[in-house]
Order: C-alpha cells, then structure tokens, then sequence
C-alpha cells in the first residue's frame, strides 16, 4: 500500500556531496513505486554547506520540499577562526596541526553543542513536521544523519505518535573524526546517551553496512532486529552504460572525493613509486578536497616520478560521472581507523555504476572489498607491492551490468519498501 513519507534530512539541494545522493536519490525511487515522498530541510538561507552543487537542484523537481529556518553555530565558528569554509568531515579542508583559535573552538563545539552545532535546526524542523502532519497525516518519518542531531526530530515527533525510522549514513559517536573535538568525559557520557536513546527508540534503524549495524547494534544489547542494512546505491541514468572502453594516451586513475590525513596514503604513495618505476607514466586525477598534507606529498611525488597529478577541486555531479566513465581505473581509499570494516562510502556504489575496474586500500576482510570482489569490479589491499602489481594487472572493465544492477537506487527502494508495513 502506497505510503505518505517525511524524510528529515540537513543536506539536500543546492547542498552539494554524497550526503544529498542517499535521500535524493532514494526519495526519487520511492515516488517511482507509488509513495508520495516530502522532505524537511533547513531554507539554505540559513544553512551552512560544506558543499554546494547548484546543478542537483533540477533532480528534486516531482518532490515537495519544506523548509525551516534554523540556528546554526558555525556561522560563529567562521566568525571566530575568520575562515570563510564550513569545516568539511575529518577537517579535511584545514591543514597542519589546529592553531589556539581552532583548538578552542573545536572544544566547544565537542563539549557544548551536543550531539553536533546543528541541532540549532530542530525546534523549528519539529514544529513544521507537525504543521504537515496535521494538514495530511503522514505515514513514517525517516530522520538521516550526520548530522545526527536530526534523529532527536525523529525521536519528538515519536511522542507525538508519529512514525519513526532513523537512517544511519555514518556512525555517530564512532565518527573517525569524532577525537577531532575534544570532548571531556561528561560530553562523551552526554552523547552517547542520546545515541543510546535514539537507537533504542527508533522503530527501526537503517544502516550502510552490516558493520555499521554490528556496531550500533552492540550499543543496545546485540538485538539487531531493528536493524536494516540499506546500502548507498547509484542511479543507471546517471551514467552511460554502454560507454566504451576509454583509450587513453596516459593510463589514467581518478579518485573522488574527501581525502583526510586518516587514510592509507603512505601506502598509496609506495604503490605509486613501485608502479611508475615499473611502469612508466601514470595520470592521476582528483576531482574533490584533499588535505592540504596530502596534495603537497603528491605534488612531491610528480616531481620525481612519471606521474602527473591533477586537483580539480569539487565539481557537479554530472561532471564527477565523466571523470569516473572517462578514467581506466578509479582509486578507493578506506580510512585507517578502528571499525573501519563497514565503511561503505556512497562513492564506492557510484564507482560501481561507471562500470570502471576499482583499486585501492583499504581491510580486505572489509564490506567495501567484499562487494568489490563478489561484483568482480577490482578490489583493496593492504600491502603496497601486492597493490602495485594489481595495478599493472587491472582489466579494462569493471562490474558487468548485471553485477552493478544489484546497487541501483530503485532496486534498494524496493527492498527498503517491503518494510513499510511489516
């Protein structure tokens, strides 16, 4: 039975990066199958972007959208380190060591503003829910996060006797970048209380990997009944699926995205010097925010091996997909952290979709490597000369269609809906 929907979620058009894909995308899917699917989200006069992608806009047309305005502490966070950025996930736009300025104000936001600064958003989101919900009743809430303060609208609304799901996108008080803020004892306690509740309360819990669901499960008892496992998934009319096989005059390897100091590079630098000693000249795209660390460590290497790096900065959408189509093979990175097993990163599905072989580092017991291999799209490694001549070895093509079809957004929708009445 067709359902009615609010899906509360921070990021959407213009806001730009993978955050916005999981729920335009899958909103999208779920109209296709009947549902009539509204969003909540802040007016972005009032937010605070680390991204913006004007061209995602044209994808929301079909859904009605609400919007609030909101509070929102990192307009004083700027003010305070006088940076025009909003910080992007692991600072990854901040380089070197946090001066006094940035020290401080990350203790505060780690110890004062809980669970993140943009629970600014809530009151206003609640009270719009509400306003909806009593124009036309609707049937489930959905609350996505990061950030995850936008589980406790969910967790409000639920006393008001409406339907909740909350959608996990990244772990909350396991964040990797989490140590980032300095939180005291009594802010660790603070936040993993209002985790616990979340979790606790939520009629179910949605999750990108089995690991993320192993661990939030093990925060209330190991039941993980409650929990579905809803992977990020791509979108086939993003891409061209008969796309031939590029010939490029320099063998070319792309990487999109966030790049922080937590990620195997020292790894990927020694594959790098192993492969272009070996084999000559290599192309090596970055579409996306690297450290600043790790920009100068590649620029470093492209100055004494045949390797010639670009930086492209973050582009739309549709110009990300080019890269991906256009590349011979794409460069996956999984942070080093602890629970790193069961990071599904939305790119990797979006990696998938380009039907390009996929290479790089990261757990190969690891969810990420698990799907890479049974897609027979490429996988991760661990040890550098293992990885280098994997490299030399990629095939020309990545997952066959019927393999990256198990990944589209409707397909996912499908499954996901299948709960709705259960």
């Amino acid at each position: 039975m067709p359902k009615r929907i609010l899906v509360a979620t921070y990021y959407w058009p213009p806001a730009g990066g993978p955050g916005v894909q999981r729920w335009l995308k899958t909103a999208q899917a779920l109209k296709q199958l009947g549902h009539d699917v509204e969003v909540l989200t802040v007016d972005q006069a009032y937010a605070t972007y680390p991204l913006r992608d004007e061209s995602l806009l044209a994808e929301t047309q079909g859904i009605r959208v609400h919007t609030t305005r909101a509070r929102d502490w990192f307009g004083a966070y700027q003010k305070l380190t006088r940076r025009k950025e909003v910080p992007f996930s692991g600072f990854a736009n901040q380089a070197g060591a946090p001066g006094p300025i940035q020290r401080l104000s990350r203790w505060v936001r780690g110890n004062f503003f809980l669970p993140d600064p943009r629970r600014g958003w809530n009151r206003y989101a609640v009270d719009e829910a509400l306003r909806q919900h009593a124009r036309a009743p609707f049937d489930l809430v959905v609350t996505s996060g990061p950030p995850h303060s936008t589980h406790l609208i969910g967790l409000e609304l639920q006393q008001h006797g409406l339907r909740w799901w909350a959608d996990f996108r990244d772990p909350w008080t396991d964040i990797y970048y989490y140590r980032m803020f300095y939180p005291s004892a009594w802010a660790r306690r603070r936040d993993a209380a209002l985790e616990r509740k979340v979790l606790q309360r939520a009629e179910r819990v949605l999750c990108v990997s089995d690991d993320l669901k192993r661990l939030l499960a093990s925060k209330i008892g190991g039941d993980s009944a409650k929990f579905l496992v809803v992977p990020n998934g791509y979108d086939p009319a993003d891409f061209d699926e008969q796309a031939p096989v590029p010939q490029n005059a320099v063998r070319s390897l792309v990487y999109t995205g966030t790049l922080t100091l937590d990620y195997p590079l020292e790894a990927l630098y020694s594959a790098l010097r192993t492969y272009c000693g070996a084999h000559g000249e290599l192309r090596l795209i970055f579409a996306g925010r690297p450290a600043r660390e790790a920009q100068d460590a590649l620029e470093s290497l492209a100055r004494e091996l045949p390797l010639r790096v670009e930086f492209k900065g973050y582009v739309p959408h549709a110009e990300s997909v080019a890269l991906l189509q256009g590349a011979d093979a794409l460069l996956l990175l999984i942070p080093e952290l602890p629970n790193n097993r069961g990071i599904l990163t939305g790119k990797l599905f979006e990696y998938l979709g380009s039907g390009r072989p996929i290479w790089g580092f990261g757990p190969v017991d690891g969810d990420a490597d698990r799907i890479l291999r049974q897609a027979e799209a490429g996988g991760l490694y661990e040890d550098a000369q293992e990885a280098a001549a994997a490299l030399a070895q990629c095939p020309a093509q990545g997952a066959s269609l019927e393999a990256r079809h198990r990944y589209t957004r409707l397909g996912i929708a499908q499954e996901l809906a299948a709960y709705f009445d259960k």
